[in-house]
């Protein structure tokens, strides 16, 4: 009996071991990710030349063009598990500001305008391992909806194309512009390193080809022409970096 009493302790030992070295169940079917952390938007972008499309003098701005400059802003997703291995994730943010310069012959403009983007997006995604694995490097695919809203354009600018469509005769006419809205594709890459079983980092790069068109309206006053129009297409698609913490409940 005595023998038997002392076994205990070290199945006990034994026990607590295999405990501790049991891998944590981090991601399984039906566990959900919220992710929080910062989104980079890098555009490689490009543009075709404005173009005012009625009244005297229409026709193309010649060598006139823009460029997109990067942005940052606060991101969230939040993960479902539809199977150990793959996942549906919805990608939100606070909408960054991204500003628009001016290039060629409207380089001497500075900064054209600025605009807030709304890029929500739904992505599938395939996690490479098993849902015990420590580091899970997965890839996805999936659809974004982007609109724009607080659509500015700055005082230079408007001054600069009132100026160009009357040959320097008004230069304090008033433009405003809208940007279109537009569906577009979402492929992506990354990893997720898995700390425990409710805590981990992420990083993801993602690639959205991206296209939209600007309308800008020229409030010219009637001896000039009137009210005019003007358009241009922004390729911009973005490379977006996404560096996270994930919680899983």
């Amino acid at each position: 009996m005595q023998k038997q009493f002392s076994f205990l302790p070290k199945l006990a030992a034994l026990s607590v071991m295999a405990a501790c070295a049991a891998p944590a169940m981090a991601q399984t079917a039906g566990s959900n990710i919220v992710n929080l952390g910062w989104f980079h938007l890098a555009p490689q972008d490009s543009s075709e030349i404005l173009r005012k499309n009625d009244g005297p003098g229409a026709g193309p701005i010649p060598g006139s063009g823009s460029t997109v400059n990067s942005a940052d802003t606060l991101g969230i997703a939040f993960t479902h598990f539809l199977t150990d291995n793959v996942s549906l994730t919805a990608d939100l943010g606070i909408p960054p500001t991204f500003k628009l310069d001016g290039t060629g012959t409207l380089a001497g403009v500075g900064q054209i305008g600025k605009a807030k983007q709304w890029s929500p997006a739904i992505v599938a995604k395939y996690h490479f391992g098993d849902a015990n694995s420590t580091f899970r490097p997965f890839v996805g695919a999936g659809v974004t909806y982007v609109w724009y809203d607080n659509v500015e354009l700055t005082d230079t600018f408007q001054r600069t194309i009132s100026s160009k469509y009357t040959n320097g005769a008004v230069t304090g006419a008033k433009s405003s512009a809208n940007l279109s809205s537009s569906w577009a594709p979402v492929l992506t890459v990354g990893a997720n390193y898995n700390f425990d079983k409710n805590w981990s980092v992420g990083l993801s790069v993602s690639y959205i080809p991206l296209k939209t068109n600007a309308d800008i309206t020229t409030e010219l006053p009637a001896a000039a022409g009137g009210t005019t129009h003007s358009s241009t297409s922004l390729t911009i698609n973005p490379i977006v970096t996404f560096l996270s913490v994930g919680y899983k409940f």
